[in-house]
């Protein structure tokens, strides 16, 4: 194993947490960066530039942005980063894996179960979960998802690269939303029920929590920052998982969904952006 986990990691995706992911791991060297058409590669190339001109050690021109997976042969590292769901993202990750053969494979999942997702790539042992938060440069956290089937040294290897990239990662068991949406989202969905039963705006909903109980963002417009649509998918994921309703997202959210309003990503959401 080389001191840094990983010498040729990929990062399969072009949003936010894939592009702030590649931000990072070019302060190590080279890394690249797998796009699905022209268009969201050009933007990808754009935005994860930018992040790593903004992060001190990142290096712009590491970053190689693709749209043929063949280029990810020799990678010893692929980061899956698409949206939550467990079939487009089981999809590509087999993709990944034949593409990728000597390859560790990740998936930064934040409510899908690792051992499902490694099962549906036909690579139980060579997968894990690597839970970034957004936005990632920033954020010091990873929650690390080894399961009992992984190979031999990719453990090890993971946590080195984690380390590598200046990040604290915690070991979490293979349960939906870990542990920071587990117990999060269920507060988010909370504070919506009660602005809708209580009639109070997102604004006095939000000042309550940041100034009586020091949070540093308000639950809604939090739930903007994640984005709505992403939110809607983890709440369902827990639900389905514990049972429980009130871990499931708010009638109001699929309808804000709906119309388009997905948070501070489309301009609009609980705020105005």
């Amino acid at each position: 194993m080389t001191q840094n986990g990983y010498e040729r990691p990929a990062v399969a995706g072009s949003g936010t947490i894939a592009c702030g992911l590649a931000a990072c791991a070019s302060a190590l060297g080279e890394v690249w960066l797998l796009a699905r058409s022209d268009t969201s590669a050009w933007r990808a190339e754009e935005d994860a530039e930018a992040l790593a001109k903004k992060l001190e050690g990142a290096v712009p021109g590491r970053i190689k942005v693709t749209t043929d997976v063949g280029k990810l042969s020799g990678c010893d590292l692929v980061v899956e980063a698409i949206a939550e769901d467990a079939e487009a993202k089981g999809e590509l990750l087999a993709s990944l894996a034949k593409a990728a053969p000597g390859a560790d494979l990740a998936s930064t999942t934040s409510s899908l179960s690792i051992a499902g997702l490694g099962a549906r790539a036909g690579a139980d042992g060579r997968m894990f979960g690597l839970h970034v938060f957004n936005p990632v440069p920033r954020m010091e956290l990873i929650e690390l998802c080894i399961p009992e089937v992984a190979n031999p040294g990719l453990a090890e290897r993971a946590r080195a690269w984690c380390a590598a990239l200046d990040k604290v990662a915690v070991d979490v068991p293979d349960t939906t939303g870990f542990v920071v949406n587990r117990l999060l989202f269920p507060f988010l969905f909370d504070a919506v029920r009660f602005m809708e039963e209580t009639g109070l705006t997102p604004q006095a909903v939000d000042d309550c929590m940041r100034l009586g109980a020091g949070h540093p963002m308000g639950p809604l417009k939090l739930l903007d920052f994640v984005g709505l649509d992403v939110a809607l998918a983890i709440g369902k994921s827990l639900e389905k998982e514990s049972g429980n309703a009130s871990h499931g997202p708010p009638g109001i959210l699929a309808s804000m969904v709906d119309e388009g309003k997905l948070g501070k990503k489309s301009g609009e959401g609980f705020f105005t952006y």
